[in-house]
């Protein structure tokens, strides 16, 4: 009897899905194929799953393959990041692919088994303009620009615990600078369109508001966010029903209101008024103080580095983020085809500097996948002196790449503010796996510039790494981009001095307390 009342009960359950399924109008699968056309459906809810960890091979799956995806889930761990049986890559058809150039002697080099891995930025941050906070970083590899609202506030509490563990900088996205970000690690504070926690009522820039934000968190320098690789040139808008009180205080906004982000900034309108906005920013704050832009038309950077050949006026910093890049959630067409891959744009913008013999004159950041060791290698031949990574650093506290993160429903709890989600996440034990895989990918740069030679990554060149094209050919770094000779290398003078930092005993670097 009861597995007749069973069968009864799922019988009449189809029926009404099918009767359902024939008389509804929006998806005419279902009115032709009643009930078993749902399958459908499923396959495609699940489709990301079985292509994850079913269907693809290791490398295979986009934007991060299995073999990465593991190498750096192993490196947060503390556990074997090694490979066994040689590479399953088709090194000699895989077009765009980079090796780097090993040379058979070299010098004493740093100690990779260090446990802090201590790798600081070659160049001092506002030093050649003479900031009055001028500092070298601590670290070349620090988490990229990931707001509290987009991302949960465990996420960005774990985040900036680890870069406090692992001594590097976090980056607070232009959502503000909020309570989570105020746990033990060094800050660079994003100022977006909306000037989010230093604005006026009316959305306009507020001096006096940044000062306070800036005296009461440990900030490090101040980056105007221009555009990012992820929507370039598109602006936002945050719904009235997820502007909590606690986003409606941090971000400066009214609560239950549409916030619109524009475009365009309004505290300046051209290169020549930004650069005045930079220097009143560093004037009224002492901070180094940079710009972030995905690389579109090159007008822009051209000006920008004429302008800052006369002397008086410039950036300290650069961050230029690859088209790859995509930890802001956006239209199809922008996501894949706006703006340049990082390793095309990168080129172009350091090009511009290096006509008019600036590039010693400020610091080159870069981001867009970069947080695997031979994608960072590449963007310091071309001459990154750091590197931020993001999806990398959110991989390394739990991130499955479920790829939901536009839809507020983040399994792991890192891209959401679901309650329930979020409280599924750790920031203690998650902290300690960011700040393991952050100290990972160091010692992995400076085994990585020990093979080529160099004391520092920085210090790799446009002709140690070479470019496959797909057909049992490959080219220099510089040869595929452009370089000339000198383009992607420190002056003679940054060169000797970062060298004599790694190499002198003991370390002249102060480690960071865990």
């Amino acid at each position: 009897m009861r597995a007749r009342s069973i069968a009864t009960a799922t019988a009449t359950a189809l029926a009404l899905v099918a009767a359902r399924d024939l008389v509804q109008k929006k998806h005419a699968l279902l009115r032709n194929f009643p009930v078993i056309g749902h399958a459908r459906y499923l396959l495609e809810t699940i489709g990301p799953e079985l292509r994850q960890y079913i269907v693809t091979s290791n490398d295979e799956e986009r934007p991060f393959s299995r073999d990465q995806r593991t190498w750096i889930y192993a490196s947060a761990k503390g556990e074997n990041n090694y490979f066994g049986f040689g590479t399953d890559n088709d090194v000699e058809h895989m077009q765009g692919h980079a090796y780097l150039k090993q040379r058979t002697f070299a010098g004493a080099l740093p100690d990779a088994h260090d446990p802090q891995a201590p790798l600081p930025s070659a160049k001092v941050l506002g030093g050649p303009r003479g900031r009055a906070k001028a500092f070298r970083p601590a670290s070349v590899v620090n988490i990229s620009a990931m707001s509290f609202g987009s991302l949960s506030g465990a996420a960005i509490t774990a985040l900036n615990k680890g870069a406090a563990l692992a001594g590097t900088m976090q980056n607070t996205g232009e959502g503000g600078l909020s309570p989570y970000h105020r746990n033990g690690g060094d800050l660079v504070l994003q100022i977006g369109t909306s000037y989010f926690g230093c604005r006026n009522k009316d959305g306009s820039f507020n001096i006096d508001k940044l000062k306070d934000v800036v005296a009461g968190a440990p900030v490090k320098a101040i980056e105007i966010k221009l555009s990012q690789g992820a929507k370039p040139g598109l602006g936002g808008m945050l719904p009235g029903a997820k502007v909590t009180p606690e986003i409606a205080e941090i971000r400066g906004i009214p609560l239950g209101k549409d916030c619109a982000s524009p475009s365009r900034h309004t505290a300046f309108s051209d290169v020549d008024s930004m650069l005045d906005f930079v220097e009143l920013l560093a004037t009224e704050t002492g901070l180094p103080v940079g710009v972030k832009s995905a690389v579109g038309e090159m007008e822009f950077w051209q000006e920008l580095a004429t302008l800052m050949a006369r002397g008086d006026r410039g950036v300290d910093f650069v961050t230029i983020d690859g088209g790859e890049g995509g930890t802001g959630a956006a239209p199809l067409t922008f996501s894949d085809s706006v703006s340049l891959p990082f390793r095309m744009g990168f080129s172009r913008v350091y090009g511009a500097f290096a006509e008019l013999g600036l590039t010693d004159d400020l610091t080159f950041i870069g981001s867009g996948k970069l947080g695997l060791p031979e994608n960072a290698a590449v963007a310091f031949a071309l001459g990154a002196d750091m590197i931020n990574v993001a999806r990398e650093a959110m991989l390394s506290i739990g991130c499955i790449q479920a790829q939901k993160c536009h839809t507020d429903k983040c399994p792991t709890g890192i891209a959401t503010q679901n309650p329930w989600l979020a409280r599924g996440l750790d920031p203690t034990s998650k902290a300690t796996r960011a700040a393991v895989y952050l100290r990972t990918l160091r010692k992995e740069l400076i085994k990585v510039s020990a093979a080529v030679g160099v004391a520092h990554p920085a210090l790799i060149t446009a002709t140690d790494i070479e470019i496959m094209n797909g057909d049992y050919e490959a080219r220099t770094l510089a040869g595929v981009y452009g370089y000339k000779d000198g383009w992607g290398e420190l002056g003679p003078h940054l060169a000797e001095e970062i060298t004599a930092l790694l190499t002198t005993k003991p370390a002249a670097v102060k480690k960071p307390t865990v």
